[in-house]
């Protein structure tokens, strides 16, 4: 009994984590579009525009969100993504992080 229980609350949070990852990924397509992103990394970071852009689609959500962050924080510099990411929230990091690693 006490096993069904436990069985059933994990996936209950399964679910409810899915759910959430879902909206993040909405969340994230939208700040991705409306903030610029597009511009040089192409339709859902897949098709860059120049030499020197890098595809960012599919790439695990840690090193995405690690590497905005670290262009956010200075860490990192370069003239465009540096500007870009200033602005970008923790929370736009994690919803366009969760988006591009679809």
């Amino acid at each position: 009994m006490r096993i069904a229980i436990l069985g059933s609350a994990f996936a209950a949070l399964l679910l409810l984590q899915v759910s959430a990852r879902a909206a993040d990924v909405a969340a994230g397509m939208a700040a991705f579009n409306s903030r610029g992103c597009i511009g040089c990394h192409g339709a859902a970071g897949r098709s860059p525009v120049g030499p020197n852009t890098p595809i960012i689609a599919g790439k695990p959500e840690g090193f995405i969100a690690g590497e905005l962050d670290r262009f956010r924080s200075g860490q990192r510099k370069d003239r465009t993504m540096s500007h870009m990411a200033a602005s970008l929230s923790d929370a736009d990091i994690a919803n366009i992080a969760a988006y591009l690693a679809e």
